[in-house]
């Protein structure tokens, strides 16, 4: 998994959270999952890019059976566990802010 300050900024908006229910449900394209959670499709790319960043989605091209180009998301399985212990092993892995 990604770092963790990416997994816990990526994980601290309402909006991606429910991205990622709804994405943990079933794979999806973009424009049905935009109908799904109610946001546009250039906002939802703003939250998947984010959440692709972070390692908790994978997103892939496919071909509808008309000829479209669809791109698809699907959750990366994850089981997050933050404790004191992983948050000083993330700090003392990570470069100091501000260097």
């Amino acid at each position: 998994m990604a770092d963790l300050t990416l997994v816990l900024g990526a994980l601290a908006s309402p909006q991606r959270l429910r991205v990622l229910a709804e994405l943990g449900r079933e794979s999806v394209h973009v424009s049905e999952l935009a109908r799904r959670v109610g946001m546009s499709r250039p906002l939802l790319y703003g939250h998947l890019t984010r959440l692709e960043q972070a390692g908790l989605v994978v997103g892939h091209h496919s071909v509808s059976p008309d000829g479209k180009a669809l791109r698809h998301f699907e959750v990366v399985p994850f089981d997050l566990h933050v404790t004191p212990a992983t948050v000083a092993r993330a700090v003392a892995e990570s470069p100091e802010e501000g260097s």
